[in-house]
């Protein structure tokens, strides 16, 4: 059952599809005054949800923002990421599902300030409130993705291994990358370009004397069975001559500031202005700039910066540098110096700027902070309408940095520029579900870390849970360790477990495309499969991977392995130096795992069917229909198996599903 509650005026957001009719508002466990929604929780209340963002699966215990941040040091302390999801689901004695919908900043306050009560603050008093109620976990978010829409189904070669670096300065970089893989026979089917293959970082451009013959480069890497994703930034330098910017200038397409004249702002190029993506005609033609790659064979981006991130505006450089030379005549004593650098420090992201600008949405002028986490999510929009009138017949992978629900229809989402910690390897297992919920299924970490140095053992334990995440992609930063998976001594055990991947393929691709046509998740909490096991719903740090299996990822340094909670009879399938072995069958109750460094384990369920390829060194190597099947019990059920040609528009969940039977 869904209750649709309208505050004043509220923003159009495009996240729910088909809207029930409002009702009158009536008080019941949620209570509204000064416009605050609060209720009591009960002692034993779990609080799933809001998608991206900081700590554990339950959020109770802190308070979260809802506004998109550009903020890559993702501590405890943090209050928001890079998404913007309103969507919580209450479970208690009354378990219900709460879509707070608006562009606008909302805060949380899940038990922080009482740790009994939770308080939603919204920014604006113009908003939608949904209110879900179903029997079960999966029938509340059943019914919330029912009204969000289908998410987004990238390409098939896109769920395999990627290898990123901000830093891959020239095709011959690239090559050699390529190299390093195919020659120690490592899988992989994509390499990322950031920002490095840009003409003095201009979008949809391409620097000729490091990239030269870009066509021919791109064909040549896909004969290596190789996609080059290349990244596409949120800001267009404010340069002369250069003609995406004299096009957008002379036809009005960037966001205004209040005279109406462009606003300026730095990001990447130095200089820049921001199209105005929520504007129909203007995002839509930033959109068909991606032509320009599609053309010379790319089919797959990454949206970034698109909070959009601000280092700085002309108007706060220009009275930042006045401020320096006032500072420069001082004795700089410990008050004066922590004010000049929280002075400098302010010149990123001040939220005086996102007040200073303006779009024009659906006809009408709105401040950019009033609809300001709807940027990254029309940004990616305009881009997936684009390919359907480019690539009609063909999907293209596209994910983005930022989102608020709806992009998810258009795009997937990567968790940020996360660091090499051993805690975001954890952010990274507890994120899924919560994302899952608000319909951003194709997602995964900066495997390995982006920020920092990683280690070894680090990088190795974050492929071993990347395996199982949709988008697997190892990406890291200029100036840190080399990260691809052969600059490693223990190379070969980096190539067992990227490999367990594409064995692994036929069950996550299956898993995935149920999950998106049926609006499922595909991973969730053990709370929600088992919720009335006390035990089970406080596990943190253990997921249920589609039907037939659980996983529990190593996250701790120097551990050879953990205690793991059998929620019921499961049997432990490892995978360790390229073989498949199946193990103990461990009983209800708490156990500990061996899983030294290398090995992959998965618990299969019992009377459930866990389908398998021989693996491969690429996508379009891997055998989807030869499966040896893995199960024990005495009443195995059919496993549904979904297999479409990975590159159509067209999906069937009835033509293209098989049985699977032993």
């Amino acid at each position: 059952m869904v209750k649709r509650y309208v505050f004043g005026s509220p923003v159009e957001t495009d996240a729910v599809l088909c809207k029930p009719e409002a009702a009158a508002w009536q008080e019941g466990r949620l209570l509204f005054q000064d416009n605050v929604f609060s209720c009591e929780l009960e002692e034993e209340e779990i609080v799933y949800g809001l998608g991206q963002n900081v700590r554990g699966i339950n959020k109770r215990g802190w308070i979260y923002e809802s506004n998109c941040t550009d903020d890559p040091v993702h501590t405890e302390g943090k209050t928001s990421l890079y998404g913007a999801h309103n969507f919580l689901i209450l479970d208690g004695g009354q378990r219900c599902g709460i879509f707070v919908d608006t562009p606008a900043k909302v805060t949380f306050d899940i038990g922080y300030t009482d740790y009994n009560q939770m308080r939603i603050i919204p920014d604006t008093s113009d908003f939608d409130l949904y209110l879900i109620e179903e029997e079960s976990l999966d029938g509340i978010v059943s019914t919330f993705r029912k009204l969000i829409g289908r998410s987004y189904i990238p390409p098939l070669w896109a769920f395999g291994y990627g290898q990123s670096r901000w830093g891959y300065a020239s095709a011959e970089e690239i090559r050699q990358v390529a190299a390093g893989y195919r020659d120690n026979r490592i899988p992989i089917d994509s390499i990322y370009l950031d920002i490095d293959y840009m003409e003095r970082y201009k979008d949809f451009t391409i620097h000729e004397e490091t990239f030269p013959a870009f066509e021919e480069f791109v064909s040549q890497m896909k004969e290596q069975d190789i996609h080059l994703v290349p990244i596409i930034d949120g800001g267009v330098k404010k340069e002369d001559g250069y003609d995406v910017y004299e096009e957008g200038r002379e036809k009005g397409y960037f966001c205004k500031d209040a005279g109406g004249e462009d606003f300026v702002i730095g990001v990447w190029p130095g200089k820049c202005c921001f199209p105005d993506m929520l504007n129909e005609e203007a995002g839509s033609w930033f959109a068909h700039k991606y032509k320009i790659l599609l053309d010379q064979g790319i089919d797959g981006f990454w949206n970034d910066m698109n909070e959009p991130a601000i280092f700085y505006s002309e108007k706060g450089l220009t009275e930042a540098f006045k401020k320096i030379d006032a500072f420069r005549t001082q004795n700089l004593d410990v008050d004066t110096f922590f004010a000049f650098q929280s002075m400098v420090a302010g010149l990123s992201n001040n939220p005086e700027d996102y007040g200073a600008f303006y779009h024009n949405y659906k006809g009408k002028t709105y401040c950019h902070k009033e609809v300001h986490n709807l940027f990254g999510y029309y940004m990616t929009r305009r881009a997936a309408e684009a390919f359907e009138e480019l690539s009609p017949d063909k999907r293209i992978l596209l994910f983005s940095r930022a989102s608020y629900i709806g992009m998810h229809r258009y795009g997937g989402v990567w968790q940020g520029d996360n660091s090499s910690w051993w805690s975001h390897l954890l952010l990274n297992i507890r994120m899924m579900p919560s994302l899952n919920m608000c319909g951003f299924l194709y997602t995964g970490a900066d495997l390995g870390g982006f920020g920092g140095n990683t280690t070894e053992d680090l990088l190795i334990r974050w492929l071993s849970f990347g395996v199982f995440t949709p988008l697997m992609r190892n990406h890291t930063v200029k100036g840190t360790r080399m990260q691809e998976a052969y600059q490693f001594q223990s190379m070969d055990l980096m190539r067992d477990v990227i490999g367990v991947r594409y064995k692994l393929l036929p069950y996550l691709y299956s898993e995935y495309m149920k999950a998106a046509l049926q609006d499922m998740m595909m991973f969730r909490p053990l709370g929600f499969a088992y919720g009335d096991d006390r035990l089970a719903r406080r596990v943190e740090d253990q997921l249920m991977l589609g039907d037939s299996i659980m996983i529990a990822p190593v996250y701790e340094q120097n551990a050879v392995g953990r205690v793991v909670y059998f929620p019921e009879l499961m049997k432990l399938i490892r995978f360790r130096a390229g073989q498949v072995l199946e193990e103990e069958v461990y009983p209800k109750g708490f156990a500990y795992v061996e899983m030294p460094l290398g090995d992959v384990c998965v618990f299969l369920k019992e009377n459930r069917i866990l389908p398998l390829s021989k693996g491969g060194q690429n996508v379009g190597e891997v055998d989807f229909a030869d499966l040896k099947l893995y199960c024990f019990g005495e009443h195995v059920q059919p496993y549904a198996y979904y297999m479409d040609d990975g590159e159509s528009r067209e999906y069937d969940l009835e033509s293209r599903s098989r049985v699977l039977t032993v």
